[in-house]
């Protein structure tokens, strides 16, 4: 079974110093049919305006990923992590018994724009914590390499979740394939650009939608980012 789910089809919240889609219900944003899938519960695509940024906030039992696509985002928590995400880097928050944060693009001309994604922990109640790793787009380039996963195999960061997380970037003649248990779930989002998903055309902000599925093949990209999620049933 492969579901669509275009770009335009998913929830948008304009805030002045915020604009961010929601593919899954969040906030204002809330859809029945679209509360998640498997354990991955948020993708919002986040544009933060210069100088403006979510101010200190808390979270329980989540894992917390955020994936940077341009400018940087600055990063302050109450476990006295105090760090700033370029493109490139992905980074890991364990909220656990909870944890306070802060966001912000201190630049004072240029947008952040990143993807948070949220997947819901094997185990609640566990000590907060946080993990940062950087990913060279050479490693990207024309294959799926692992950036977060339950182990922390291959480098990745580790996430306390039955998930796996795989970065991409494709262009033309470029493919992939990822061999998949089709008694697990699985999640394609294209960041930007054009990707074929398993004969589907996808562009910037589609995904596809995957349960029962054997194999996802990647090609005829077009200047193409994508992350990939092989998730718990």
């Amino acid at each position: 079974m492969i579901q669509i789910r275009r770009s335009n089809a998913r929830g948008y919240a304009d805030h002045g110093w915020l604009k961010s889609f929601h593919s899954f219900s969040f906030a204002d944003y809330f859809d029945p049919a679209w509360m998640g899938w498997g354990n991955l519960r948020v993708i919002n695509e986040d544009r933060i305006a210069p100088g403006t940024g979510f101010g200190t906030h808390g979270h329980r039992d989540m894992e917390i990923i955020s994936y940077v696509l341009q400018g940087n985002l600055a990063h302050k928590d109450s476990m006295g992590n105090i760090k700033g995400i370029p493109p490139g880097d992905v980074q890991r928050m364990s909220a656990g018994t909870g944890v306070r944060h802060s966001e912000f693009n201190h630049a004072p001309e240029s947008v952040t724009h990143f993807l948070q994604i949220w997947i819901e922990p094997d185990e609640r109640g566990i000590p907060p914590s946080y993990e940062q790793k950087s990913f060279a787009a050479a490693d990207k380039r024309g294959r799926l390499r692992k950036v977060a996963s339950c182990d922390g195999d291959q480098g990745s960061v580790r996430i306390h979740a039955d998930a796996t997380m795989y970065a991409g970037l494709f262009d033309a003649g470029e493919s992939a394939e990822l061999a998949l248990d089709p008694g697990r779930k699985a999640y394609v989002h294209v960041v930007r650009g054009q990707l074929q998903v398993n004969g589907h055309t996808l562009t910037g902000g589609d995904a596809a939608v995957m349960a029962q599925e054997t194999l996802i093949r990647l090609e005829q990209g077009q200047d193409a980012e994508v992350l990939v999620f092989d998730l718990a049933p």
